[in-house]
């Protein structure tokens, strides 16, 4: 593998990028040039806000090719072009070879829920004092544990037995609140995604966590369950509220996640008709809501 390393203004980043992926890169990524300095820029994305600047004032672009021709046949396609007026070669270097699935193990070690409650991925021993543990490597769906809105709902779920309840995971992902649902006793438990890798994902998952469900799309929740769980995004939970409430049985918990601390009062605003919400565990800026119908 080789790299090939630009440096462009923040204007050209984005057409720079097209190009080097229409020249078959294997990937690109875009770093701020003035990192660890004076000059150095902070650009952060949110759910809900505009997106950020394609790049920064003085960009890195660094693109990964399979050989060093390609890389040095590119950078002299770019030269060429018009749109590369205020851009540079930096260099083409090759790339260490590394034992890229250890590299990636390294970065994912057991996440702590509760002093009792762990998950941990399949090539970690599980913690001493672990009494629950979900096995659960890194893949395609999202949900592995360390975002805080899927640690707060797990952590609802640490705190209480849920013994033969029915429960729904709306939105499920990787599956982990479903199988985390199964740990702490639920018997009758429904995943639903939009995503069938998801569904897929979540199925895998179950049976690797030696814990029975139904995993499917959105029309396989059916009925009234003791708890419904969305850790999606505060957009399309206020969009499902009428659904998740209707599905809510009498006595149930209805537990939301994906929020923002800012966005507090529009999920109230937008689920008062039917339930009223309540902030009940706040983390890095993210909220848990949760309600009880009646």
């Amino acid at each position: 593998m080789f790299e090939l390393t630009l440096l462009a203004p923040e204007d050209r980043v984005e057409t720079l990028s097209e190009a080097l992926e229409a020249l078959d890169a294997l990937s690109v990524s875009v770093e701020d040039a003035d990192a660890l300095t004076e000059a150095e820029q902070a650009l952060f994305g949110e759910p809900g806000m505009p997106p950020p600047k394609a790049g920064w004032q003085r960009s890195r672009v660094v693109a990964l090719f399979n050989a060093e021709a390609a890389a040095r046949e590119a950078a002299a396609l770019l030269q060429a072009q018009d749109f590369f007026d205020g851009c540079e070669i930096l260099a083409v270097t090759p790339l260490a070879d590394q034992d890229w699935v250890r590299l990636t193990q390294s970065q994912f070690d057991p996440v702590e829920i509760t002093s009792t409650f762990w998950i941990v991925p399949s090539w970690h021993e599980p913690p001493a004092q672990a009494q629950q543990v979900i096995r659960l490597d890194p893949g395609l769906a999202f949900g592995t544990g360390t975002h805080p809105t899927t640690r707060m709902c797990l952590r609802w779920i640490a705190a209480r037995s849920l013994a033969d309840q029915r429960v729904l995971d709306y939105g499920c992902g990787s599956g982990i609140l479903a199988i985390g649902a199964a740990k702490v006793g639920a018997t009758d438990i429904v995943a639903v995604d939009i995503d069938p890798a998801a569904v897929e994902s979540t199925r895998l998952n179950a049976a690797n966590n030696h814990v029975a469900l139904h995993a499917g799309l959105p029309d396989q929740a059916q009925g009234l369950y003791q708890v419904v769980l969305a850790n999606i995004l505060a957009t399309p939970l206020k969009v499902l509220a009428p659904l998740l409430c209707a599905h809510v049985a009498a006595g149930g918990h209805l537990v939301l996640a994906g929020i923002l601390s800012r966005q507090v009062d529009e999920l109230k605003a937008a689920y008062a008709p039917w339930m009223a919400l309540q902030v009940t565990d706040e983390l890095d800026g993210w909220v848990l809501m949760t309600a009880q119908r009646p």
